[in-house]
Formats: C-alpha cells, sequence, structure tokens
C-alpha cells in the first residue's frame, strides 16, 4: 500500500500489498475470484493481526458498497449489509419501532466485524451480538454466492467465523420490540463477600469496572428496562455526578446516567456515536469464561493487582448467556467476560498478560478473538469442542485459502 494503514489502535500495521473499497457487489465478486488472499478489515477495532492478509494480500472494505438497511415489520427482522455500523443499524431499527436485544459498549464498531468475532454487550440473559443473526450472506472464493440459514446445519459454525469462510455482504437478524432503558452508575462495590450471580442478575445489564489499584469495583453501571420491576442495587451508593469508565476521562462522551429513561440504543452502549470515546491509545485483552467460576478467577486476579495496576487503564466484568455457535467463546456455557483496557506499550503490556493468562488458566477462559493474547493456537483449540468441525467447513468452503492468513492459519492448526 502507498501508506501505511493501522487498526484503530495503532498497534497494529497492516501488511497488505493493497486496500480496496469495491462500490459494487459485482466488482466484490471479481476480486475476490481474482485474488490469492484476501482479508476484510471491518471498522478496525481488533489488536491483532485477525484482519491482515498478509504482504501478497488484498486488505477489503465494505464501506463503498451500498449500506442498505432493510427493516422486514412483519417478519420482526432487519437484513443489514455488511459495511454497516452498530449505529447507524440501531438508529434504522428503532424508527420502525424495534429494537437489538442488546448492544456493545462502543456502537461505532461494524456489525458484521463484531458478529465474525463473537463480540458481545452484557447481561446474563444476554447473548452475544451474533446471537440474533438467522441468516449469513457469503461471497466465496470463487466469486459465487452463498446464503446460510439456522435450518443449514452449518449455520452454527458460519456466525461466529473470524472471516475464514468468505465475505460477509448481508446479515439477516431477528428484531425485538422496542423497549426503554435507564442506567444507574454506583461508586465502591467491594469484592469481599460478593455474590456475584445476584449482583449480575439485578438488571437487564450491569457493568463491574476495576482499576486493581484495590480489592473491589470502583463503579457498577447498571443498565435496567423501564418496562420491567427493579429492586434496585443495595450493595453500592449511587454516584453523584456522571462518570467514564476511565478514572479523570471526561463523562461527556458518555450515554445519559441517573436513571433518565430513553431508547435502548441510547443507554445499551457505555459511549454516544457522536464522540469518540478515545483517540485508541490502548490495547485490549478480554478473556471469556464460564460464570460459576466469576468470583474464584476475579479473586485470581486480585491476586497479581500490583502487577496488573500498573499497566491497567481499567478492567470491565460482564456476562454473556451461552449459546451454540461453534468458536463463540461463550458457546456452551454461561460466561462471564474479564475485560482489560491497557496502556499502549505492547512491550509492558505482554508480560503482564502472560502473567495474567497463568492465573486465569485453571479456569480455562477463550481470549476474544480480535484482542491481545498470548495463549497458544494449542491451548485456544482444546478450548473449543466444535474447532474440528469449523475447520472442515472452512476447508470445503474456501479450498484454496483464500481468506486465510497466518492469524486463522495458526489458530485452525
Amino acid at each position: 500500500m502507498a501508506e501505511a494503514l493501522t487498526n484503530w489502535a495503532g498497534n497494529i500495521t497492516y501488511s497488505a500489498k493493497e486496500l480496496q473499497r469495491p462500490r459494487s457487489l459485482d466488482a466484490l465478486r471479481a476480486l475476490v475470484a481474482g485474488s490469492e488472499r484476501v482479508r476484510v478489515l471491518g471498522s478496525g477495532h481488533s489488536f491483532n493481526l485477525i484482519a491482515d492478509p498478509g504482504p501478497e494480500g488484498v486488505l477489503l472494505s465494505l464501506t463503498a458498497l451500498p449500506p442498505s438497511i432493510e427493516v422486514d415489520t412483519a417478519a420482526r427482522t432487519v437484513r443489514v449489509a455488511g459495511g454497516v455500523r452498530y449505529a447507524e443499524l440501531a438508529r434504522a431499527v428503532h424508527g420502525q419501532g424495534f429494537a437489538l436485544p442488546n448492544m456493545a459498549s462502543l456502537p461505532h464498531i461494524s456489525v458484521a466485524g463484531s458478529v465474525a468475532t463473537g463480540t458481545h454487550g452484557s447481561g446474563n440473559t444476554n447473548g452475544s451480538l451474533a446471537s440474533p443473526v438467522r441468516e449469513v450472506e457469503l461471497v466465496l472464493a470463487d466469486g459465487s454466492d452463498l446464503t446460510i440459514g439456522r435450518d443449514d446445519p452449518r449455520f452454527d459454525g458460519a456466525v461466529t467465523s473470524l472471516g475464514a469462510l468468505g465475505v460477509v455482504t448481508a446479515l439477516t437478524l431477528d428484531l425485538a420490540p422496542d423497549f426503554e432503558v435507564a442506567q444507574h452508575v454506583f461508586r465502591e462495590l467491594p469484592l469481599a463477600g460478593l455474590d456475584f450471580e445476584t449482583v449480575s442478575a439485578s438488571a437487564y445489564s450491569v457493568s463491574l469496572f476495576t482499576d486493581w489499584r484495590r480489592s473491589g469495583f470502583v463503579q457498577a453501571w447498571v443498565k435496567r428496562r423501564t418496562d420491567v420491576p427493579w429492586d434496585g442495587f443495595p450493595w453500592a451508593e449511587p454516584s453523584a455526578e456522571a462518570m467514564h469508565p476511565v478514572p479523570g476521562m471526561p463523562a461527556v462522551n458518555c450515554t445519559q446516567q441517573f436513571g433518565v429513561p430513553g431508547p435502548w440504543h441510547e443507554r445499551l452502549p457505555h459511549f454516544r456515536p457522536e464522540f469518540t470515546p478515545s483517540s485508541g491509545s490502548e490495547l485490549q485483552s478480554e478473556y471469556l469464561l464460564p460464570r460459576s467460576y466469576a468470583v474464584d478467577a476475579l479473586h485470581a486476579v486480585d491476586a497479581i493487582r500490583e502487577t496488573v495496576a500498573p499497566v491497567l487503564q481499567i478492567c470491565e466484568v460482564r456476562t454473556v448467556a451461552a449459546d451454540s455457535q461453534w468458536l463463540s467463546p461463550a458457546y456452551g456455557r454461561d460466561t462471564v467476560a474479564l475485560h482489560f483496557t491497557w496502556v499502549e506499550d505492547t512491550a509492558v503490556v505482554l508480560p503482564v498478560v502472560r502473567r495474567l493468562e497463568e492465573a486465569l488458566a485453571p479456569f480455562a477462559p477463550r481470549p476474544h478473538w480480535g484482542k491481545v493474547f498470548a495463549v497458544t493456537a494449542a491451548a485456544v483449540r482444546e478450548r473449543y469442542p466444535r474447532m474440528g468441525d469449523f475447520k472442515a467447513l472452512a476447508e470445503g468452503l474456501d479450498p484454496r485459502g483464500t481468506f486465510r492468513n497466518s492469524f486463522v492459519s495458526e489458530v485452525l492448526g
């Protein structure tokens, strides 16, 4: 490429020979069929090499394709083009009187990229962002089209797919009736004696934040549906001021707090779509493990907090409901997710990541596919019972490895 292209955080410089932004599906099909290696960029919010096609490959952006969003009010579904981001999708869906079940903390990320990497929001009964998907539309390596729906035995391998099957040109998602959410922020929740299951079940979505400079949580972000009775949050005191998840950062970028009701898409994310939540001066890691281990895992991190805290900006703890998607980090188990936002210094962060992974190893954590991790590919494979089935699916749909890169090849073995 004539100019260096990096991911959002700036820690990855893509090595692709060119970046292509086709303006039509026909142009995309021809480009894929004529390329030896292809990877789709998404919104660039991954922190590792998952999107890099290598020096002989093509980095493909879908942002120039028509950003179609088609709501079927009778079927209560939406068909969304691969390059659309959640902020645009949410506004369109809400405008038709519907809702998505959940959103991630950032509304700026692409729908297809989030689904492909198993990205999630929070809530004991809320699945990942891939859970509402009912149909996946792909362009395969030979330029042909393939649609895989829920009645297809390959479906659970085709949703959270790491971009290894083809270019996702559109997804069809189930919709829920529109609802409102009120967001409350609480301060100083102790770790000692924490009844995690009760706390995490106390509202539709609960996120706990700590900087690990001391034991316990500095903030709890509690998002309740206004159409559901709420018993409050008796374990901590409400914040008297608007908060940002990272201590010291301005709260103006964050969604409305103090229990003011509002549309689901203006409360479930932590950040407003019209603001960039940060400059990207950070690295991120996340580990997803069985929810039954939540308290033990938190105490394991607490035991090494003197190692973790100096390179940490904030740690967020969320929950995800189990699903059946082969490569979902929540596959087969109700999940707790421990997310770490690090300082922007790979050299000092990686040794801490390795120490953290040692502490969490007894709980069989699955690292987020788009974050920084040091777990070996062999260990990752062992934590996904259907990895062999996914490898066979990828080889069947992409026999010449057009959509493989070093990251995918290492994961599949």
